[in-house]
């Protein structure tokens, strides 16, 4: 007989989040509980949550959090952010010791600013910079990676079950106007600390639940614009696609979901109007970041939020609301858990975007 832990579940992991268009701070107790009714969906072999908001007092800078495997890795990478960055602040970063997260890495943050001569010399804008540290860290310097790199945001995840891992970095001392969360069910790859979910470059993140069975063809070619998939998972890929059509090649959220999960041909071919010729033109611009395989995500940045299926709808995925509030889940008693009351319950369809933002000037 087969037990718990030795079957392959395809359709495991959980994703949901909570976004206040008024720009409210809600702590991250409540995006913890919403983990607890899908916990069969996860297998304890990674957790995680992204905040934004968190850090007001530090708004400015560039919040890293990094993993270490040792302290001579910590002092290697330190070194060199020296050479590129003010660093404003360095400190641990607050866990609460529980028996359900072993094997627990050196967690530190860093509050940084990166030097006005440095990016003069290498004519980079701060966001490039910051970015190819990133890479460069994860890709370069053995036992150090950094799981989160935007301001007023971050990323707190590990191996673990997502309930346990909430408690484990004491999220209910957080407070944000956005909380993103998942549970891992780890179908084709390892389950680490650096492998968990969120992933996060700048304040972009995504939480995924399904399989990317285009990985490969993605990841070719989003590496030769300089990221590197290091982290041993397909969904790392999906947050550099979105750094990459968003930051670098100016798209909106809209043609970014019609990169990813683009429609089919025999449905553009349909179409005469405007908005099916601006389709098919990014599909054929972009024909190797369609996204492939079963999905459901949830993309984080400053300022709101963006759920989306495969085209296909091949993964659960629900939204809700009440007043200023708007939830998103792969399963209704996800959002019952944040909000009983929680109104207007609706399931996207495949490949629409369902894209929420705060109120301008509101976060």
């Amino acid at each position: 007989m087969q037990r718990e832990g030795q079957v392959r579940i395809p359709s495991g992991c959980a994703i949901s989040a909570m976004i206040s268009t008024t720009g409210a701070r809600m702590t991250g107790e409540t995006i913890v509980k919403s983990m607890i009714p899908m916990h069969d969906r996860s297998n304890g072999l990674g957790g995680g949550f992204a905040g934004y908001g968190i850090y007001p007092e530090y708004r400015e800078f560039y919040a890293l959090h990094v993993f270490f495997d040792d302290p001579s890795a910590q002092y290697e990478c330190e070194k060199y952010l020296k050479e590129g960055y003010e660093i404003v602040k360095s400190e641990s970063i607050p866990i609460r010791k529980i028996p359900e997260i072993t094997d627990v890495p050196i967690i530190w943050r860093y509050f940084v600013a990166p030097l006005a001569s440095v990016l003069s010399r290498l004519q980079l804008d701060e966001h490039e910079f910051v970015a190819r540290t990133v890479t460069k860290i994860n890709s370069q310097f053995r036992g150090a990676y950094v799981f989160s790199s935007g301001k007023n945001m971050g990323a707190f995840k590990a191996v673990g079950f997502p309930e346990d891992v909430g408690r484990f970095y004491r999220l209910e001392e957080y407070a944000g106007y956005s909380w993103t969360a998942h549970g891992r069910y780890p179908t084709n790859t390892p389950g680490w600390w650096g492998g968990a979910h969120p992933f996060a470059l700048l304040d972009y993140s995504v939480v995924h639940n399904g399989e990317i069975s285009s990985y490969d063809a993605n990841r070719r070619f989003i590496e030769m614009f300089g990221y590197r998939c290091t982290l041993q998972t397909d969904t790392e890929v999906i947050a550099y696609i979105a750094d990459y059509l968003l930051r670098r090649q100016g798209l909106t959220l809209e043609e970014l979901a019609s990169v990813i999960a683009a429609p089919f041909w025999s449905e553009l071919d349909a179409s005469e109007s405007v908005e099916s010729s601006s389709r098919a033109y990014l599909r054929k611009v972009f024909p190797s970041l369609l996204l492939t395989g079963p999905f459901s995500i949830v993309l984080g940045f400053t300022g709101g939020v963006m759920a989306l299926n495969d085209r296909l709808k091949l993964r659960s995925m629900v939204t809700a609301s009440n007043r200023d509030v708007h939830y998103i889940a792969s399963e209704e008693a996800a959002i019952r858990a944040m909000d009983p009351d929680a109104r207007n319950v609706y399931s996207p369809a495949g490949g629409e975007p369902v894209i929420i933002k705060v109120e301008e000037g509101a976060y």
